[in-house]
């Protein structure tokens, strides 16, 4: 039986950890946190949505919304509790860095139902949303952000999609789910070491003495992700980078009449919108170009409470596409820290260290993945160490619940630029 250390126990690390033991590794997951999901996971938006800019990625959201549909069957043994999927649809309106043309192709090629509305369904079908163009994003003080529209938008609306009602719960499932499996969860336990041997991995170094012996090794670190990579010495054939983004999600009451709408993906104006089971309203932003991304240098180090300048900047916006929407005094929200590739898709993939892996570059938007990226991983592993040569002749795998043919090499580190990506969190 092979031995796998996953760095990282997050929705991602727990989803590999589940999926290696179901397949009969011998699994030891650690984590510098104290318990699963305590570092970025916990401050996701969990929004699970099928708009992306290439067919791989969109085929995997599709997949992985059916195991968030089935999750009880997903995870397999009985548990007490468990996360849901709210399935309400998402509304992604009209913007030039999103095309409606090919995210209709996409969705063809997939299988995936959806509507595509003017400005006129657009406002009969979501309540209380100003149909304006106001692109591009602006800030607050620039006097044109409060201009009135001189055009409309209209919106691509897929009845499916929505969102995991407990990011957390969602892990600690996967996590027990894992356990039950097999896996074996160290917490509180920091990686300080890659072991290796000439051009093999043979383990980790935990808290600067413990040696933990291992075949294989899966870093899924998020935003340490750069860090374990330089630790282990690999990156030097990467052709995507990776870097940590400080990024914003904020909370207000929502307006009765605007509750439980669909997921509201708003780049015209720069940003998300989803609903909560309590009543409120999660804002976050799409990074628009007016605003500047906040990256990273020491993780340890970031800032992870809410700013007044954001809070405002982002809720003003959405209260621009919804009037009804009150901004208030004070900021409510979280801080979080995207694990961001270059082209805003993840790098799920070998390297040049035989029997070290990454699951890294998640960008913010591979919660919703989380199900299918254990599956893909596992997939992976096995074909490398069965001696294929992923990077000549990629793995492919079928999507059991919607038959789709994902290729892993549409998340290669050694992969094009994807020119096509939004720039964005929306990938």
């Amino acid at each position: 039986m092979a031995k796998a250390i996953v760095i990282g126990a997050g929705v991602i690390g727990c989803s590999i950890a589940f999926e290696m033991a179901a397949k009969g590794y011998e699994v030891i997951a650690v984590d510098k946190a104290q318990g699963p999901g305590q570092g970025s996971t916990s401050a996701s938006s969990a929004v699970v949505r099928f708009n992306y800019s290439t067919f791989d990625s969109v085929a995997l959201a599709w997949e992985s919304f059916h195991c968030w549909k089935n999750w009880p069957e997903h995870l397999g043994r009985k548990q007490e509790r468990y996360s849901k999927m709210i399935d309400v649809g998402v509304v992604m309106l009209d913007a030039p860095v999103i095309s409606g043309e090919k995210t209709s192709q996409l969705f063809d090629a997939v299988g995936i139902p959806y509507e595509v509305w003017n400005s006129t369904d657009l406002s009969n079908n979501v309540t209380g949303i100003d149909a304006g163009k106001y692109w591009p994003p602006k800030k607050l003080d620039d006097d044109e952000f409060w201009e009135d529209a001189k055009d409309s938008l209209g919106a691509i609306f897929t009845p499916n999609g929505g969102y995991i009602d407990d990011p957390l719960l969602a892990t600690e499932n996967l996590a027990l789910a894992a356990i039950s499996a097999g896996v074996t969860f160290r917490f509180k336990s920091k990686v300080t070491k890659i072991l290796r041997e000439g051009n093999k991995v043979t383990g980790v170094e935990v808290d600067g003495n413990e040696k933990i012996l291992a075949d294989i090794v899966i870093n899924a670190g998020g935003p340490w992700s750069n860090r374990i990579n330089e630790l282990a010495g690999v990156g030097q054939d990467f052709t995507i980078s990776v870097r940590p983004m400080r990024q914003e999600v904020h909370q207000i009451n929502t307006p009765m009449n605007l509750i439980p709408g669909p997921i509201v993906g708003d780049l015209d104006l720069g940003t998300y919108m989803r609903s909560t089971p309590t009543g409120s309203t999660l804002i976050g932003g799409t990074e628009p170009e007016c605003d500047g991304l906040d990256w990273v240098d020491d993780v340890e180090a970031v800032n992870l409470n809410r700013t007044k300048e954001l809070f405002e900047a982002q809720v003003t916006r959405a209260a621009r596409r919804f009037p009804s929407l009150k901004i208030p005094n004070s900021p409510s929200g979280i801080a979080g820290i995207y694990d961001v590739a270059a082209d805003w898709t993840p790098i799920y993939d070998r390297t040049e260290l035989d029997g070290f892996f990454v699951a890294i570059g998640t960008s913010g938007n591979q919660f919703k993945n989380a199900p299918m990226v254990g599956k893909l991983m596992t997939e992976l592993i096995d074909a490398v160490r069965a001696g294929r040569d992923h990077d000549v002749d990629p793995v492919k795998v079928r999507a059991e619940r919607t038959g789709n043919e994902i290729s892993l090499g549409a998340f290669s580190r050694k992969r094009l630029f994807n020119a096509d990506n939004t720039g964005t969190v929306m990938g």
